[in-house]
């Protein structure tokens, strides 16, 4: 049948925009569109197919037959095609047939449809991103929430294997039950933001999510767009951010996808060194292309437009900066000035930062980035790449591999714990124990601490203390927050079923009330990003394991003290501090609540001849985490000499 072509919905100005790499609101324009042409209901659409020799619509509507629903190619040499076809409305299941110049008949998805079968063959379906939002006052006051001077406590997910029916455990949960079990968990254990694994569609379950096909699409696994956008709703009613994982890295090889969408290599970069990744046997973007530009940046502003994402953390950045990334010598070309960085990746992510920080400044960026590129998180316009934060992934292995250790590794490894604050003010770092250490064989994070049973838990207890008290937003992945036991499955529900023992019980205890403490402690949060906010008080003593530090907020009686004994002994303390204080207990790790042994945390004030009263004594219970605040400064000169206990935790 002929096309009625209705009035495009692009101008001139759009498609100079689109050509030129900066039309960042391509999903106002491409896909499929329900409008009224002429009084008749129907469908436009639009695909980018510059190399094709024909494009035509098939579907259910049309027994998936070429020919029938031809577009119609644009006059201006874009490479636009378009056409409106009338009777069609939101259901309906279509592919875009497209006939190469080769006369290869090619079946593709829509690059911008908003939701896809679930299915082998994996058809794009018709549907609409419209939702009747009642998160306003989240919207209103969320720049104050992802602000670098808030606290920042995210709860890394997986939808799939996060919690299921008990009584049918082999089906997901859709977005809207997820909502109802997720919000009031996050609630409970204080949590400031939950980042979602990649929610965008996807064919393969063991890609977790990061092997995307429909990048405009939320996953029909679970549901409607509608209610990915209710689950995001009801945690932005109750104060609770949002991160959305997003892959702009590589896609796969897929016969409906983005892989040789026209015959040609469209949206993957043609020259194999750059364009096929030799690790995930996928295919990489072509970052110097205008049109792959903007298709990119137009997606990452559609999840924080259409859907109210307040963040995207970017994956596998490195891979993205780095031409020699998982290539030997030979399989990769240096760049124009003779280096490995990928300079059109590099421009790529620095016009993605300054675009989502303009149009969308109360959002974050957040880099998942394994090496030491330099100037991550700083602006643009002083030659940094203009992310907000970066993972901190040196910090999270030398942190994992010291509480690995037995007491002699850890007398030897003593400063793996002191040397992220050589670094730690360079970027502007998330401190992460994601998903990808606890699978793989690396064992859950329970099961990475030395010890006897006994030992595990109190060394995870001292990691939650030692994480959440040193500088940098925090990020915990799913079932750690209880310790898990078993490595991480995608394939099933996490096991609830631990907390009914104590020792699980305790460590979700102590990563609530580290929480609260995160999010009522200014020290714990307001200069978290400045050198300012941290002061070594003992970062050298090996052979007792102790480490003593301060943290400050912006007033001195807001300061904390942070003592971690890493050993399992008992231990009297003597420490010189710059604060004349008297000090509260507000944590003690080894509490009974938090499955410890109840050794009391004891503060005594050494009083001297001295021109000022500095120093303590505590008694640090085993392989305990330790927090304390200033309860009153003291301004009066001692005048003897004595050891008076000032301040008790029970």
């Amino acid at each position: 049948m002929d096309n009625v072509l209705p009035h495009s919905l692009f101008s001139e100005t759009d498609v100079f925009l689109f050509r030129q790499g900066t039309h960042f609101r391509l999903y106002e324009k491409f896909g499929a569109h329900s409008v009224t042409v002429n009084g008749q209901q129907g469908v436009y659409f639009s695909v980018w197919a510059p190399f094709a020799k024909n494009v035509s619509v098939i579907g259910d509507f049309n027994s998936w037959q070429d020919g029938q629903h031809n577009l119609l190619p644009r006059w201006d040499r874009s490479g636009i095609w378009e056409g409106f076809i009338v009777g069609l409305n939101w259901g309906n299941s279509y592919k875009y047939a497209i006939r190469t110049k080769d006369n290869e008949l090619l079946e593709k998805g829509d690059p911008f449809a908003l939701s896809w079968e679930q299915n082998t063959l994996a058809a794009s379906l018709i549907s609409t991103t419209y939702f009747d939002w009642t998160d306003n006052r989240w919207m209103q006051t969320r720049a104050s929430r992802n602000s670098l001077t808030a606290p920042i406590s995210v709860y890394e997910i997986h939808l799939a294997s996060w919690c299921r029916d008990p009584l049918q455990p082999h089906r997901f949960l859709n977005y809207r039950e997820i909502a109802e079990k997720l919000v009031p968990y996050v609630l409970k254990m204080g949590f400031t933001h939950v980042e979602l694994m990649p929610v965008m569609e996807y064919p393969y379950d063991p890609s977790w999510g990061y092997q995307i096909t429909g990048f405009f699409a939320a996953t029909s696994r679970f549901g409607a767009p509608q209610d990915l956008m209710f689950l995001i709703n009801e945690l932005h009613r109750n104060n609770i951010g949002v991160l959305l994982d997003w892959v702009p890295s590589h896609f796969p090889g897929d016969a409906n996808g983005l892989h040789r969408f026209d015959g040609s290599f469209l949206y993957e970069h043609e020259d194999p060194r750059k364009g096929f990744h030799p690790e995930w046997k996928s295919y990489i973007f072509n970052y110097g292309r205008p049109e792959v530009k903007s298709f990119l940046i137009s997606n990452a502003f559609f999840w924080l437009d259409r859907y109210h994402a307040d963040g995207l953390r970017v994956d596998a950045v490195t891979s993205m900066l780095q031409l020699d990334y998982a290539r030997e010598e030979g399989e990769w070309e240096p760049n124009a000035e003779g280096g490995s960085v990928n300079l059109e990746a590099k421009v790529f992510l620095q016009d993605l930062n300054k675009a989502v920080y303009k149009s969308f400044p109360d959002t974050v960026t957040i880099a998942e980035e394994s090496s030491d590129f330099p100037m991550l998180t700083k602006p643009v316009n002083l030659g940094g790449v203009g992310f907000g934060m970066k993972w901190m992934m040196g910090w999270m292995h030398d942190t994992l591999k010291f509480f690995s250790q037995n007491r002699e590794g850890r007398i030897d490894d003593y400063h793996k714990l002191t040397f992220a604050s050589a670094y730690a003010f360079n970027e502007n770092y998330m401190m992460p124990l994601s998903h990808d250490e606890v699978v793989h064989g690396k064992a859950s994070l329970i099961y990475k601490m030395d010890g006897d049973e006994w030992q595990k838990f109190a060394n995870l207890r001292t990691l939650f203390v030692y994480m959440f008290t040193q500088p940098g937003a925090k990020l915990i992945f799913m079932g750690d927050e209880f310790a898990q036991t078993s490595e991480w499955n995608f394939r099933k529900a996490l096991d609830w079923h631990l907390l009914e023992h104590a020792p699980h019980r305790g460590i979700q205890s102590i990563v609530r009330k580290l929480n609260e403490l995160y999010r009522t402690e200014k020290a714990l949060y307001e200069l978290n990003f400045e050198r300012e906010g941290l002061q070594w008080i003992q970062a050298d003593d090996r052979q007792r394991g102790v480490y003593i530090y301060l943290r400050k907020g912006k007033k001195q009686q807001d300061t904390l003290l942070v003592a971690l004994n890493t050993q399992a002994e008992i231990r009297a303390y003597e420490m010189h501090l710059p604060l004349n204080a008297s000090w509260a207990v507000l944590l003690n790790s080894d509490d009974a609540e938090f499955g410890g042994s109840g050794v009391e945390v004891t503060v005594y004030a050494v009083e001297k001849n001295t021109k000022e009263n500095k120093n303590l004594v505590l008694q640090l219970p085993p392989l305990a985490g330790v927090l304390l605040k200033v309860s009153q400064i003291i301004t009066k000169k001692a005048t003897s000499t004595s050891a008076k206990k000032i301040s008790l935790n029970k």
